[in-house]
């Protein structure tokens, strides 16, 4: 059901800081910014040799990340995305595991154009999960 990680998000309160820090001092090749105003973020992916990082930072006040940045504030690990094949199937199967999906239940569209969701962080050890639509 769940396939290989796919990016762990980190939420940053100065994104062109954090792009600099990891293009220049990881060397990491960057995605071209996005700006997602149904998750309230602004976004670059970071590509490295044998992984890929997501750094977010909020639209503004109402941001979800904005509240982490809050409670966290030179940033940190957000979350982390796991690959699905049907991720109406994987959702079903892990509620049915006792997991609960954030929100109304129902995938949104994330930063790769593919159906997200989210799962509880206190269902895995306090971390946030994320699930991604990839065929």
């Amino acid at each position: 059901m769940i396939g290989r990680l796919n990016h762990v998000a980190i939420a940053v309160p100065d994104l062109a800081a954090a792009v600099a820090l990891y293009r220049d001092t990881l060397g990491g090749a960057l995605s071209a910014e996005q700006v997602l105003p149904e998750h309230g973020v602004r976004l670059v992916f970071v590509d490295l040799p044998n992984t890929r990082i997501e750094l977010m930072e909020p639209l503004d006040d109402t941001s979800p990340i904005a509240g982490f940045l809050q409670k966290n504030g030179r940033g940190g690990i957000h979350h982390i995305c796991y690959e699905v094949g049907d991720i109406d199937a994987a959702a079903r199967e892990l509620v049915a595991r006792g997991a609960r999906v954030l929100g109304d239940g129902k995938p949104r569209i994330g930063a790769h154009g593919n159906p997200v969701v989210f799962l509880h962080p206190a269902d895995f050890l306090g971390t946030l999960i994320e699930l991604e639509e990839v065929r």
